[in-house]
């Protein structure tokens, strides 16, 4: 028998104004403070204006600037407030510095003179990892202050704190800064509805096609080391296998592919009060884009991206490789999708601290690393791709629990 997991009376909104409130736009917090150098942005240089990009377009203008400028590359940011990129270049000194600099305005980007390399603050983060993996404690480089930042959650006290405190601090003046966070870092992962799995809740994720061309879907790896099969409802009847899961470690990722091979997966994300959006394909993320949450405990939240490549280390042992944003999440949130208005699948969530009353800080999955380790697809056919949060109206539309939402 063919499922279609989708809530009953939904329609399929196309185009990025779908998602309504959750899609305004996220004004960046400094976004053009220059910590030690200076913003290029005004004059463009040698005539050169600064032009428009779309968030969509963002990161792959990145990924391409990093690669041409190499040592001179110092970490990008979107500012989503001018639609404009900022590439940070090291300030060596010498003339390699400048001619990167043309080379980012020549782009259309801003290029922004900083004091700190990428390799710099890539090794500090090293030495973080070597020197001071604590549990409650995360970091990731912050391209807009050419920073690394270390945030530590209400555990870290006394000698931990102390530990934390002097390896910052080793690694120099203006290299890296602390923060603290008003809860506790813990994967989003709690008992009660969404998608079930031995006593635990988790939110699905995006669906996929798998290697085979059968039906899958991706949530948060934690997720899927808690139990090996999950169901749409508490003791129900399993509707999924997982197949893989990496947690701890290199991600927070879980693959399963549906128990029928004949269900109906759709590409879209479930958006609450019986609206979806189409999901046509993954993306990688960028530090200033404007993303989108769902979860089956409190529906949608948005925000932006704060960090990349982050570490967190819970209590159950440290992940890296995540995206940090500040989008609320609370628990029963893991596993479920984070997106751009666009329709672009960008993240899975993995955990934080706070809720979405008192905020927080919120870590993600890349979903192009997750997919590219499982050898899933989103996007690829009818039975493939598609989106979701498998809620069950905790925080949405009291819809059933889907697995193509």
């Amino acid at each position: 028998m063919s499922h279609r997991r989708i809530s009953k009376g939904k329609a399929v909104l196309a185009g990025a104004g779908a998602v309504g409130v959750a899609a305004a736009a996220i004004l960046l917090p400094n976004a053009n403070a220059s910590q030690s150098g200076t913003d290029d942005g005004a004059g463009g240089g040698a005539g050169q204006n600064p032009r428009t990009v779309s968030a969509a377009s963002a990161p792959e203008l990145v990924a391409r600037l990093s690669s041409q400028l190499g040592d001179d590359y110092a970490g990008a940011y979107y500012d989503a407030a001018k639609k404009q990129v900022v590439v940070n270049v090291a300030d060596g000194g010498g003339n390699g510095g400048d001619e990167s600099a043309e080379r980012v305005r020549a782009s259309g980007a801003v290029a922004r003179s900083v004091r700190n390399s990428m390799g710099e603050l890539r090794s500090a983060t090293g030495t973080l990892t070597r020197d001071a993996t604590i549990p409650g404690t995360a970091w990731a480089v912050d391209p807009r202050t050419n920073q690394v930042l270390v945030t530590a959650d209400t555990t870290v006290t006394g000698d931990r704190w102390d530990t934390l405190e002097s390896t910052v601090r080793s690694l120099g003046d203006g290299v890296a800064r602390i923060q603290k966070s008003a809860g506790e870092f813990k994967p989003f992962l709690e008992g009660g509805d969404a998608i079930f799995g031995g006593g635990a809740r988790c939110s699905l994720g995006f669906n996929v096609t798998t290697q085979d061309g059968t039906p899958g879907f991706l949530t948060a790896g934690h997720c899927g080391v808690a139990a090996e099969q999950w169901s749409e409802a508490q003791n129900g009847a399993p509707v999924g296998t997982v197949q893989a899961a990496t947690f701890p470690g290199d991600g927070d990722f879980a693959l399963l592919t549906y128990d029928d091979p004949a269900t109906d997966a759709p590409s879209e994300v479930d958006l609450g009060n019986g609206q979806t959006l189409p999901i046509g394909q993954a993306g990688e993320a960028a530090v200033g884009l404007d993303v989108i949450r769902m979860g089956s405990t409190t529906g949608l939240a948005d925000g932006s991206v704060t960090g990349l490549n982050a570490t967190v280390n819970y209590a159950e042992g440290s992940v890296s490789g995540l995206i940090q944003t500040n989008v609320c999440a609370e628990p029963g949130d893991s596993g479920g999708p984070l997106f751009t208005a666009d329709g672009t699948a960008i993240g899975l969530t993995s955990g934080g601290s706070g809720d979405c009353t008192s905020g927080g800080e919120t870590f993600f999955q890349p979903v192009t690393t997750a997919l590219a380790a499982v050898g899933a697809e989103i996007g690829a056919g009818d039975a493939g791709s598609g989106a979701g949060d498998a809620g069950t109206g905790t925080g949405n539309d009291g819809a059933e629990v889907g697995r193509g939402h």
